[in-house]
């Protein structure tokens, strides 16, 4: 019974009776003088090279001996090993604990079979990958604990240049590429060259400022999403009401205008689901970017870690790029500046005013309904941004002045002495040097006027505004906005009120347009763009750009000119 204990209790302790040289049970056992036993032949090896430098070692633990040490056969252990050799079926397995190799690992190249270890580590002086088991001597044969490990990432194979041969140690700066020592003499002569761990240690700085962009990315993009769910929260809460409050006013309606009731609350059903669909896309989008940004900052992570310079400077390139999608805004979400309020407000109005509802005010309900929105494009910051929304604009003779001249191209209005005869219109201007242009906005536009001698004004307005009374003049009315320029500055007026604004002096004017935000800004041009005035308002119908001259009769000639710069 005692004997089976023993036998049980020397199959468990089985891994200690192997020599951590040759990893297999010990062969003619000896112990040393610190007490770890070897195989004779194993430890008789070690020393044999050490002899030169006069001292020797335990390949465990490293203690020294300045005398060779006598080796002693262990009779008692010789004695374990023998009968567990004679009771075990199988031989003792190594202690280190392996895998076979899958698809994607690196293979031992040590391992024998079809179906070798998964390799843990690879050798630079070797050349070669091994499992934990294979392993072993270069952790405790001295000449081989002097090789340069690394994990196995990528089999060796890729490591070496494919023209000598050899391990790619050094980085060519000039062609931004790995390549081997023999290549510096070779193709790559005379180029800038630094070793991989140098060039490993300046891309790991641009690793850690790569890294930090994406955290802080990912923290804007989730800012961004919790403001877009409060926002199409709101939004949906604000819609659902605004439908509420229009069906109690249209119930007070008589039934010649049931149908626009009905056409109106289609109208805002249409929009809200247009509206929700947009954002829903956008949260989606969002969500799943913050996802890849969150992938990404651990495959960063990972990579900081790795101690391969040549798996690091391969891989690093890929994770570098940008992992952004295009279609999202570079910006935050803006919120949108008004609510579905506007339109039960302008539903009241019908109460009162029944009979203009085809004519007047079923026209702007539709337009300020179109306007509300939870997700708004991110306003330009610089004039290559604003560039994307120029559009070709035209001077409508039509409207023009007698007094004003019109370029063979319809984009400059000049003061005249003489009169010209353009013919009676209804939409001419009389009395006032202004001119509009042929084309009506309604989205996001942006445009540029460049003015010489008067008073100058760049204004935009209604179709409909008058063409003969003294309230005609942009600015000084309803239907326009105009920014005066002249050399004494500049002052912003609509609806007869004027506001001086300051800003650089500049003859080169540019023009913003947001229709559905309700923005209209004005922008002196130099080498930079200074914001002068930004109007916040509902446009309730299409604007049309506008120039006007006024105090010419001041000026010693005529001459003085605005002209529509060509974007396009």
């Amino acid at each position: 019974m005692a004997g089976r204990r023993l036998e049980r209790g020397m199959d468990l302790d089985q891994s200690q009776l192997c020599c951590s040289v040759c990893l297999d049970l010990l062969k003619e056992p000896v112990t040393i003088p610190c007490g770890h036993n070897y195989c004779k032949s194993c430890i008789v090896g070690c020393w044999e090279q050490e002899v030169q430098r006069g001292k020797y070692s335990c390949p465990q633990c490293r203690e020294e001996f300045s005398q060779r040490p006598v080796l002693r056969r262990n009779n008692m252990l010789a004695e374990v090993v023998k009968k567990l050799k004679r009771t075990s079926t199988q031989q003792a397995s190594p202690p280190a604990a392996v895998t076979c190799a899958g698809p994607s690992d690196v293979a031992c190249d040590f391992c024998s079979g079809t179906k070798p270890n998964k390799a843990t580590m690879s050798c630079l002086n070797c050349l070669a990958s091994y499992c934990p088991t294979h392993l072993r001597p270069h952790y405790s044969v001295p000449v081989l604990k002097k090789h340069q490990l690394v994990s196995a990432t990528v089999p060796l194979q890729e490591k070496m240049c494919t023209k000598h041969n050899k391990l790619m140690e050094v980085f060519c700066q000039t062609d931004k590429t790995c390549i081997c020592y023999l290549c510096i003499i070779d193709e790559h002569k005379g180029h800038s060259t630094v070793s991989a761990a140098a060039e490993r240690a300046e891309e790991q700085k641009q690793l850690t400022v790569s890294q930090k962009k994406v955290q802080q990315r990912e923290k804007e993009r989730k800012k961004e999403l919790n403001k877009l769910i409060q926002a199409l929260k709101e939004y949906k809460s604000c819609c659902g009401t605004a439908v509420r409050t229009s069906d109690k006013l249209f119930d007070g309606l008589i039934a010649s205008i049931k149908k626009k009731r009905t056409l109106v609350k289609q109208l805002m059903k249409n929009q809200e689901k247009t509206a929700v669909a947009k954002a829903e896309e956008l949260q989606l989008k969002l969500e799943d970017e913050i996802s890849k940004l969150r992938r990404r900052d651990s495959e960063l992570e990972q990579l900081s870690h790795v101690d391969d310079n040549i798996h690091f400077i391969q891989t690093f390139r890929s994770l570098s790029a940008s992992c952004e999608s295009p279609d999202l805004p570079p910006d935050p979400v803006v919120r949108p500046q008004h609510s579905f309020e506007a339109v039960t407000g302008c539903v009241s109005d019908l109460w009162g005013h029944v009979e203009k509802l085809l004519t007047d005010t079923w026209p702007r309900i539709s337009v300020t309904a179109s306007a509300v929105d939870v997700v708004m494009p991110p306003v330009p910051k610089t004039r290559e941004e604003f560039l994307r929304y120029c559009c070709r604009l035209t001077l409508d003779v039509n409207s023009a002045y007698i007094y004003l001249s019109l370029s063979q191209d319809n984009r400059r209005a000049t003061s005249s002495s003489n009169k010209n005869y353009y013919g009676s219109h209804s939409d001419r201007f009389t009395g006032i040097q202004q001119v509009l242009c042929r084309e009506g906005l309604s989205g996001r536009c942006y445009w540029e006027v460049i003015w010489s001698g008067c008073t100058c004004s760049v204004a935009v307005s209604y179709k409909d505004i008058s063409r003969s009374s003294t309230d005609s003049e942009f600015g000084n009315n309803k239907k326009s906005w105009s920014l005066d320029c002249s050399q004494q500055g500049y002052s912003f007026r609509h609806n007869m009120r004027s506001k001086t604004v300051s800003g650089p002096q500049s003859s080169k004017i540019g023009v913003y347009l947001d229709y559905r935000a309700g923005t209209l800004s004005f922008y002196s041009i130099s080498d930079t763009m200074t914001l002068l005035h930004k109007e916040n308002t509902t446009f309730t119908q299409p604007l049309y750009p506008g120039l006007g001259m006024k105090d010419v009769l001041s000026w010693s000639s005529s001459g003085s000119y605005a002209e529509l710069i060509k974007l396009l």
